[in-house]
């Protein structure tokens, strides 16, 4: 304990100043654009980053108990929760958050990341500080250029994974303790925060640290050898402690439709041969979404000194080639695209490129590190020439590219790129004329680097406002208070189980932040059969059901979800619901005609044929199948185009494609159309093709309302009301984001809400009431024959169900909800949650602990028995 104390005291300046100068530095050039809490723009970077601190803020109902560890109402229907936490809320610094109320989330989110990218900086100088034989000051240096990569700044809306670059050095240095001083404690406690903190990210570090301890093995056999076992124990016990949430995971991205990326190709799309160098220019950022290249610039001063590293004769040719086979593994991967996908977990990555290019900058910083220890006075012409072999590989990069396809490389990054390598070229010279000393050699590169970093940081902040747009911190706080008490007051006044959805949300998981459940959700942990399954039936959820909205569907979705509120900020027209409160720009519209969570129906669930895009058929059998009636619901009104604005108009066949005649102007398109009595409508546009539709936006106009919506996200259906009488409505579209949008003939769909209400009639005598708490539900059910109980619960492998205590059999009706069959009688059902693999995995993280707890206190025994036994021998 002494001796930490020690530590902290004789070093306690450059702790602060690792930690300080990248987190200060990032906080002013966030100020300089106006990134500030308080100012007109705010951390949430873009529509996600905005999703993502919903689940941040749902820790909070988590830790106070409002809301279970396994389970999740509030996440399209209903969620594992531990899965969810294994990816985004899993990270050391996620209960911070329980220091500021959930308005002030975007403040949250900015300490969360400046606090982030400062320990990442803390971290890697810790690591430096027992690893390299380096000045203090020097070791200052690497830590602020890696704190500042680009790939953690340009991912820096990625907030749970910056946690990672806290854990890799520290990962690494564990692996030096262990292989040096037969010390694992640092490698098994690193390794098991990293898989409880974020799976994903644990699995791209593993391998890569399993790669490098080969490499060490190689490279010192003799020294490293004799760690072996000792190594891969520390590991598989790591592993096995976090298998409390590992193997939960795991089961649930199996068995709910995660499915693994075929390879249909063998390079990689966008990458080209000057890769290398492009990125390692200062400010250089292409993009985050598709198309882009690997972020791996951590400063031009390591860069050097990385390249330095494999030119001196001293250092063994065995760790330089152990280690360019691992740079040159890494650096194919990025062209190889089995490889790229190996590391990525063979998932391809839902924009946000090559994950895993971080570990290259890594890579390129410890070796700068070692060759930095090598830079004597003697060798520094080895250095400069290979500053002036990089500055020739810049200079023939930026010359012979086609500018038309990298119009992102500017002409100042390779000026400035030129400009730092000269300083430091600048800086070695004076040294070797000992015009500097070595301690003000260490400054002025680390003044150098630092302005270096800083325009690189400035270069990626701004690329991301470009390429994303940082979110009014006003569009999140503003409406919060408005509808959290619109949400509150629905739940003072309901006791059982109830549906809202917010039409003019913040974001698709508002419902995780005001604690309702909706059906809307953005997450990369999701339930892909339950939403899959509300694709077929309306609900815009298509591909890798990343995404899924309740948006622009129909009042037959509204029945069967149980969709009992609606959240507006602009009037609406729906048949069975009123308007019951108003807070702010916000009022509570409730739907008398929503259902319960549970069904009592056929115990032949067969008849209930799916329909590939045709939803309106899908919802007509359901609906049928639940009320044992047979009627038709929909039916297709011609619309009549009576104006039109910047726009026009090519039919083709039944495909109708709308043209800008103006760029970057709305295309308006105004229709009338006569809707028949006791219908609700709807305005069908079914694109030709959602990829063609980009991120174009609809803003639809009727009775004197709109409501903006992007097409390709929210679906097919948009609503024109309900009209109890035979009415001649005139509405508009206007069309805005591509120059041209094409859709199958736009018509009205007419909802016969007679036919509607007898069906919904006829389901609430079958309909069960269900008690829910916070991972389970309950009912007492008379039924005079056996029946099925169909829910609206997500079917996940975690379920479980008693029926008069006695353990009944699960079912999953369409592969998408919880069903279990009810004999004929009065019987009480209780279904519970628990993640499939939890218990194996807790047994497996205790015994893991325990294990590992007994070999570190037995080292200790034997440590303490060999000194006793050293002193005795001294003494004697």
């Amino acid at each position: 304990m002494s001796t930490f104390r020690h530590y902290l005291h004789n070093h306690r300046f450059f702790l602060w100043a690792s930690f300080l100068l990248p987190a200060l530095l990032l906080a002013g050039i966030y100020l300089s654009i106006g990134i500030y809490p308080g100012s007109t723009r705010s951390i949430l970077a873009s529509d996600a980053f905005a999703q993502f601190s919903n689940f941040h803020a749902s820790f909070q109902n988590m830790l106070l108990g409002k809301q279970s560890y396994f389970y999740t109402w509030n996440a399209s229907l209903g969620l594992n929760y531990l899965s969810l936490v294994s990816y985004y809320l899993g990270g050391l610094f996620t209960p911070l958050v329980l220091f500021f109320p959930n308005h002030y989330m975007p403040d949250a989110l900015y300490a969360l990341t400046l606090i982030k990218i400062g320990t990442a900086g803390l971290s890697f100088w810790l690591f430096a500080n027992h690893t390299f034989k380096l000045s203090r000051w020097n070791q200052l240096t690497l830590s602020s250029c890696y704190a500042l990569m680009s790939f953690a700044i340009a991912h820096s809306e990625i907030i749970m994974w910056l946690d990672t670059f806290t854990f890799l050095p520290l990962i690494i240095w564990g692996i030096h303790r262990l292989i040096q001083q037969q010390r694992p404690g640092l490698l098994f406690t690193s390794y098991t925060l990293l898989f409880i903190s974020n799976f994903y990210m644990g699995f791209m570090v593993a391998l890569f640290s399993g790669l490098y301890y080969l490499v060490l093995l190689f490279s010192q056999w003799k020294e490293v050898k004799q760690s072996l076992l000792r190594y891969l124990f520390t590991a598989a016990l790591a592993v096995g402690t976090a298998m409390i949430t590992l193997l939960p995971t795991y089961l649930d991205l199996k068995t709910n439709g995660e499915e693994l990326t075929k390879i249909t190709s063998l390079k990689t799309e966008a990458t080209g041969v000057f890769d290398f160098f492009i990125k390692n220019m200062v400010g250089v950022y292409d993009t985050t979404k598709y198309g882009s290249i690997p972020f791996i610039y951590i400063g031009l001063l390591p860069l050097t000194l990385f390249l330095f590293y494999f030119l001196v004769r001293t250092i063994p040719w065995q760790k330089k080639l152990g280690f360019a086979l691992l740079a040159g593994l890494l650096i194919t991967s990025f062209y190889f695209q089995p490889l790229n996908l190996l590391w990525q977990g063979m998932h391809a990555p839902n924009m946000f490129l090559f994950r895993y290019s971080f570990l290259l900058s890594f890579l390129v910083i410890l070796l700068a590190g070692y060759g930095w220890e090598a830079l004597t006075y003697k060798r520094i012409p080895i250095y400069l020439a290979g500053n002036l072999f990089l500055l020739i590989c810049f200079t023939i990069t930026y010359f012979t590219l086609n500018k038309h396809d990298y119009s992102y490389l500017h002409l100042h990054s390779f000026v400035l790129t030129l400009v730092f390598i000269g300083l430091y070229t600048i800086c070695t010279v004076n040294l070797s004329f000992h015009l500097l000393s070595f301690k003000q050699f260490s400054l002025l590169l680390l003044l150098c680097s630092f302005v270096e970093v800083g325009l690189n940081t400035n270069g990626m902040i701004h690329g991301i406002l470009d390429d994303w747009n940082y979110a009014s911190r006003s569009l999140y706080t503003d409406p919060y208070p408005s509808i959290k008490a619109l949400v509150d007051q629905t739940k003072e006044t309901n006791q059982t189980f109830y549906r809202l959805e917010n039409l003019d949300g913040v974001s698709p998981n508002d419902s995780i932040n005001y604690g309702y459940s909706g059906v809307s959700l953005f997450s990369s942990i999701r339930n892909r059969h339950s939403s899959s399954y509300l694709n077929q039936l309306g609900f815009r959820s298509s591909g890798t059901n990343l995404n899924i909205r309740y948006n622009n569907n129909t009042l037959l979705m509204d029945a069967f979800t149980g969709m009992k509120y609606n959240i507006a900020s602009t009037p609406i027209s729906k048949y069975g619901f009123e308007q019951k409160a108003t807070e702010g720009n916000y009022s509570l519209y409730e739907n008398k005609h929503a259902l319960s969570l549970g069904y009592l129906a056929p115990t032949d669930d067969q008849a209930v044929t799916t329909y590939d895009n045709d939803n309106l058929l899908n919802q007509t059998t359901l609906m049928n199948y639940l009320s044992g009636l047979n009627l038709d619901y929909y039916s297709l009104i011609p619309i009549r185009v009576i104006n039109t604005t910047n726009t026009t108009i090519e039919p083709q066949g039944n495909q109708i494609t709308y043209k800008e005649i103006a760029s970057n102007l709305a295309k308006d398109v105004t229709w009338d159309v006569t809707v028949p009595a006791n219908t609700q409508a709807y305005l069908s546009l079914y694109p030709t093709n959602y990829n063609d539709l980009q991120s174009s936006t609809v803003t639809i106009r009727v009775n004197g309302t709109e409501r903006k919506t992007q097409m390709n996200i929210n679906g097919q259906y948009y609503d024109l009301g309900y009209y109890p009488t035979e009415t001649t409505i005139t509405f508009a579209a206007s069309f805005y984001g591509t120059d041209q949008v094409s859709f199958q003939t736009p018509k009205v769909v007419a909802l016969d809400t007679l036919a509607y209400q007898q069906a919904v009639n006829a389901i609430q005598k079958q309909q069960v009431e269900m008690k829910t708490t916070n991972r389970g539900a309950s009912t007492t059910i008379t039924t005079t024959k056996e029946q099925s109980l169909i829910t609206t619960i997500p079917y996940d492998k975690g379920w479980s169900a008693t029926i008069d205590g006695e353990k009944a059999a699960i079912s999953s009706f369409q592969d998408a909800f919880v069903k279990v069959t009810i004999p004929k009688g009065t019987h009480t059902v209780v279904f519970s949650y628990l993640p499939a693999g939890f218990l194996v995995g807790l047994s497996s993280s205790l015994i893991s602990l325990t294990l590992f707890v007994s070999y570190q206190w037995i080292n200790q025994k034997k440590k303490e028995k060999n000194t006793s036994i050293l002193s005795s021998v001294l003494l004697t």
